[in-house]
């Protein structure tokens, strides 16, 4: 009794990562810094083939063999960061910096992620933890697939900012709705109505030359059937990813699938407009689905065979709705109802760029060589999209419908 709780350990662990970082020892108890260039001779015994990289047993047996220049509690968080390296090796530069003591946020982060390594206690074990709290902590079990990924997660999210670009495309496909619910006086399949195509959202393909259509027609869905999906994915999905990734990188994958998305349906189905949002909607889903295949016995989410089960069976209908639908008698002849190849495009976005995305969390992705193959593939596409568009229409002398 008058006892206070102890706080958790991944708080604990922070709290004594930080005071690492800040407090200097003094002077005349610190060894010696040796040079980096000394640092180079050690590396090059360790790496004979010049190749830039060690491996982490190769780093263990350095730290052993120089303990006596670092204080024990560091050399203990460094062992235990050599064992976090999912790819086995530790490059030249990241080796200095650990062994010349820099204080650079690479360094911090090393500490930090080093140290909550060392505590064996689960996430998932930690008691006493409040609604927000255990929120942050699903959400990492949901998206992450490594625990020293998670705990650094669920330690450093303040949701400053929140998932606002999710949450705001939500809101602005609703209202959308429900302006041209009310306009059209038609809420169930509204694409039916013979005054759907002249808005200015659609993509249609006589009017492919004005721009922003490519990436405005994800505020027109078909109807309250084909809206009220993509809003549940994008919410459920959608949403913690970008409170773990971030809104710029989940936006970017988004917006890649749209675009994408029309693109594609401007090459493979010419004739045919497109509506909704499900190229973003697809990318995401297929990009997390593939995360968690990828990572399987990492992901800790709960009942994630039946979630994925249902998820895929929801994917199939939504677009086994929209290939019923393109090839339903059209409302508005001779131009057909919009296009599926949306949702192929935005699946094709999520295997490679998202994957990419979603599998290099807190890492640049400008340092993944296959983030650039994945760029350079999506570069050559829209390219040739773009001059298909200008070219082969003409060409081809194909036919297409009147403008609406």
């Amino acid at each position: 009794m008058g006892e206070h709780p102890s706080p958790g350990p991944a708080v604990a662990a922070c709290a004594e990562a930080e005071r690492i970082e800040e407090l200097e020892p003094e002077a005349e108890e610190r060894p010696p810094a040796a040079p980096e260039d000394h640092w180079k001779v050690l590396f090059d015994q360790y790496d004979p083939g010049n190749t830039g990289y060690i491996s982490t047993g190769k780093f263990r047996s350095l730290l052993e063999s120089h303990s006596s220049k670092l204080d024990p509690h560091k050399r203990e968080v460094l062992l235990a960061l050599a064992d976090s390296h999912a790819d086995g090796q530790i490059c030249y530069q990241d080796f200095v910096n650990l062994m010349s003591n820099k204080r650079s946020n690479s360094f911090r982060q090393a500490i930090l992620q080093g140290n909550r390594r060392l505590c064996s206690k689960a996430l998932l074990e930690e008691k006493g933890l409040n609604l927000s709290q255990r929120l942050i902590r699903h959400v990492a079990y949901e998206t992450l697939p490594r625990e020293i990924d998670r705990k650094w997660y669920y330690d450093s999210y303040t949701c400053c900012p929140p998932p606002w670009f999710m949450i705001t495309v939500t809101v602005l496909e609703v209202a959308f709705f429900l302006y041209n619910g009310v306009s059209l006086d038609q809420f169930v399949l509204q694409v039916t109505h013979p005054r759907y195509l002249k808005n200015s959202l659609v993509y249609h393909p006589q009017l492919r030359a004005q721009a922003w259509r490519y990436l405005t027609y994800i505020f027109m869905h078909a109807g309250i059937e084909h809206l009220g999906l993509n809003v549940v994915l994008q919410l459920l999905v959608g949403v913690p990813l970008e409170m773990v990734h971030g809104a710029t990188r989940i936006g970017l994958v988004y917006v890649a699938g749209v675009v994408a998305g029309s693109l594609a349906v401007s090459v493979a189905d010419m004739t045919a407009p497109v509506v909704g949002s499900s190229g973003g909607v697809y990318a995401l889903v297929s990009a997390h689905l593939a995360n968690i295949v990828m990572n399987w016995s990492g992901m800790k989410c709960q009942f994630k065979l039946l979630r994925m089960a249902v998820a895929l069976i929801c994917m199939s209908m939504e677009f086994g709705r929209a290939v019923w639908l393109r090839f339903h008698p059209s409302a508005y002849p001779p131009c057909p109802h919009p296009s599926f190849v949306a949702h192929l495009g935005g699946v094709a976005v999520g295997i490679t760029l998202g994957v990419v995305v979603l599998r290099n969390y807190e890492q640049r992705l400008q340092d993944q060589s296959l983030w650039w193959i994945f760029v350079a593939m999506y570069t050559v596409f829209v390219l040739f999209a773009v001059f298909w568009n200008i070219f082969a229409y003409t060409l081809l002398d194909l036919k297409l419908p009147p403008p609406p």
